[in-house]
């Protein structure tokens, strides 16, 4: 869905360059695809004149063996800089302590940031009514709307509402020295 509303002409949009399943690749079998994302529309036409092509191109590679999936994004002008998203889907209201087994010097580093996806704010221009949980009952399954204690809700009443947690782990590298530790930071901050 994403990809068709950043698409509006040639130079924009998604490119989809592979597409294909894995066998024995990162949580197993699964999905692999390839993309380019040509996000030159989004930066102002006067920066966008003096950037060289390659700075306009952000590319995606990701696995899907549900309930795992790795995402890694790259740009090919900053070749010492990824984002690496690992995701675990698990049926469970986010307890799980180390679902990533990270090592205790890695779980030092690592930043807790639940999301409440009833609670979190939404900045007004990405807010849409028919996608709120607040407001959403699903005609197929009869579920929803969320109240505003929804977790609450399903730890006193275990079984009785299905619920899913999505555990990510963002890593970011950003390999230059002098601003290595600044623009990781940054990145965690607003991403």
């Amino acid at each position: 869905k994403k990809s068709r509303e950043e698409t509006c002409g040639e130079g924009s949009g998604v490119e989809i360059l592979e597409n294909r399943p894995y066998m024995d690749g990162p949580g197993g079998n699964g999905q692999y695809t390839h993309k380019v994302y040509h996000i030159g529309m989004h930066i102002p036409s006067w920066f966008r004149s003096i950037l060289p092509k390659a700075a306009l191109r952000v590319e995606e590679e990701s696995w899907n063996a549900y309930p795992y999936t790795r995402t890694r994004y790259t740009c090919p002008f900053v070749e010492k800089f990824s984002i690496d998203i690992e995701t675990y889907y698990k049926t469970d209201p986010g307890e799980h302590v180390n679902v990533f087994n990270l090592s205790p010097a890695e779980k030092r580093q690592t930043i807790l940031d639940p999301i409440d996806i009833v609670k979190d704010p939404i900045p007004p221009h990405e807010y849409k009514a028919e996608e709120d949980p607040k407001l959403y009952k699903s005609v197929k399954t009869k579920r929803g709307p969320l109240s505003e204690d929804w977790i609450q809700e399903y730890k006193n009443n275990p079984g009785k509402y299905p619920i899913m947690c999505a555990y990510k782990l963002c890593k970011v590298e950003f390999r230059y020295w002098g601003m290595q530790s600044k623009i990781e930071r940054f990145i965690h901050d607003v991403g």
